[in-house]
């Protein structure tokens, strides 16, 4: 779902739509400050706390419901012949409400505007009722995101005048006039602005049209199904049409058999980072016989496009008795996101790794702690190449954070190649990456465990990219190996007879087997 609707038009004439008895649209999120109470344990005694320091913005754009990443999303249809529906989520505004925001606004208004608005005004409170504003339309299924003429009840096929917000290079808002002779002059000004302001292509600008079409003409007829106030959830990544257009799940690498086989026990979180500004997506995959009044440590898994592939054959052990009951997290981009360069998320994992580190520690792992009960000192973080540069960042950035989310790291072939190829062109110095950025300076001790590993036959695999004096994979988990050594680290080290990323299957369920022993 895309986070911010670039513009929304709103009528004039319905200008106190804060004045709504009901907030519009509603979210089934799980509140951060709802701590899940356990009275017992599966790993550890007592859960974790962790402090989660989301903004509101951020809480509003995430939510949590099942899996979907199985579903197959097909495109809306603009066939006029075929069969449409219009449903309308109505909204009760006070008359004395308005009243008062009218009046507020009343410099902002022509007189037209203004006597219009007060004519409904008036009418509400003759009849000692409330106005019914339309609140959200759902047409076909998909959120109308633009306002109609026929919203407005004294609408009569004339001009039509709205206000909409614009921001300045600045970045202000400010609030612009337009009006239409006609509903197709109207049109047409959406169909000319549509990709500079929302984005849309032309086939999406196209489906608006049609969508704006039938939503005014039920308006104007009545031909429409009236839905129960509250009943639209806006955080709803499907009723966005635009998810249709850009819907990547084929991206994603697993099975889907052995997907669709635990897939009641998986969650599905969508959640947003202002930071980075990214909305990612969450799979959280409960362990066989989970109790929420259990604790477990997370296996935290980076690219989740990959990674959550692996959870089915991970959590079969747990079943087996091969492992102890753990959660895995797997974190990736939203549905709407394809990488197919990798190239957004060599900028997440390395250029941008501190915000990155930020998210996960302060939001994303407070937040899976306040719904599930979690054993955070017995938990694991893994990255692999370029998000085995990230995980090194995390563990040795690890002491500057007051949430500690992790006690375990897997290191796995970090390409630090590339983190020097950023510091090469920004004009660093790899001494901070090759001092673990001063993690010994701080502390006395390394205070987490580390797994490091990598494959014995793939420095060829990159070695297009390697630049004159820079280590190449093997160098550089070799010289990681000789500094976690002299810091005493409590580290284990192992070297697969693989390539690059051909390992990390079997890696991933013998360090769950030996880390997580089944008791």
């Amino acid at each position: 779902m895309k986070k911010v609707i670039a513009i929304l038009l709103s009528l004039v004439t319905l200008t106190s739509m804060s004045a709504c008895n009901s907030k519009s649209g509603r979210s089934d999120n799980i509140s951060l400050y709802e701590q899940v109470q356990t009275t017992g344990s599966a790993i550890a005694s007592e859960p974790t706390k962790l402090t989660n320091k989301m903004t509101e913005n951020e809480l509003q754009f995430t939510k949590k419901h099942g899996l979907t990443l199985l579903d197959e999303l097909k495109k809306p249809s603009t066939d006029p012949n075929a069969e449409h529906t219009v449903s309308i989520e109505f909204c009760n505004v006070d008359p004395e409400n308005w009243r008062a925001s009218l009046e507020e606004k009343r410099d902002q208004l022509t007189d037209d505007e203004y006597n219009n608005a007060l004519k409904q005004i008036q009418k509400a409170e003759e009849t000692g009722g409330e106005y019914r504003a339309p609140n959200w339309i759902i047409v076909d299924g998909y959120i109308l995101i633009l306002r109609l003429p026929y919203e407005d009840p004294f609408y009569d096929g004339g001009t039509f005048t709205f206000d909409m917000t614009e921001y300045n290079e600045n970045g202000e808002p400010e609030i612009k006039k337009y009006s239409f002779d006609t509903f197709e002059d109207y049109l047409e000004f959406i169909r000319k602005n549509a990709e500079e302001w929302l984005g849309y292509t032309a086939e999406e600008t196209e489906l608006t049209i049609f969508h704006m079409q039938l939503a005014n003409e039920a308006l104007k007829n009545g031909t429409y199904k009236t839905l129960s106030e509250g009943s639209v959830d806006m955080n709803d990544e499907l009723l966005y049409f635009s998810e249709a257009f850009h819907d990547h799940r084929d991206d994603w690498e697993y099975d889907r058999d052995a997907v669709e086989a635990i897939k009641d026990s998986v969650d599905e979180i969508s959640i947003y980072d202002e930071e980075l500004g990214r909305q990612f997506t969450v799979h959280v995959t409960l362990p066989p016989d989970y109790d929420k009044d259990k604790t477990y440590p997370v296996f935290f898994l980076t690219d989740g496009i990959w990674r959550f592939g692996n959870c089915p054959e991970l959590r079969k052990c747990m079943e087996n008795g091969e492992a102890a009951p753990v959660i895995l997290v797997s974190l990736y981009y939203s549905y709407d996101v394809t990488d197919p360069d990798q190239e957004m998320r060599y900028v997440d994992l390395v250029i941008n790794r501190e915000l990155l580190l930020n998210f996960i520690t302060d939001n994303l792992m407070p937040y899976l702690c306040g719904i599930y009960s979690i054993d955070c000192g017995n938990s694991t973080l893994y990255g692999h190449s370029d998000g085995g540069v990230f995980a090194h960042y995390a563990l040795f950035n690890s002491d500057r954070y007051e949430n500690q989310p992790f006690g375990h790291y897997i290191i796995g072939s970090p390409a630090f190649w590339g983190l020097y190829h950023e510091n090469q062109y920004m004009g660093i110095s790899n001494d901070n990456v090759l001092e673990d950025y001063g993690y010994s300076d701080r502390n006395e001790k390394l205070k987490k465990t580390v797994f490091l590993c990598a494959g014995s036959q793939e420095d060829p695999d990159y070695a297009d990219r390697y630049r004159e004096g820079d280590d190449t994979t093997l160098e550089g988990v070799a010289k990681l190996k000789e500094r976690l050594e002299s810091y005493g680290a409590d580290m284990t080290y192992k070297m697969y007879e693989s390539h690059h990323y051909q390992y990390i299957p079997e890696m991933l369920i013998e360090y769950l087997k030996e880390k997580y022993p089944y008791k």
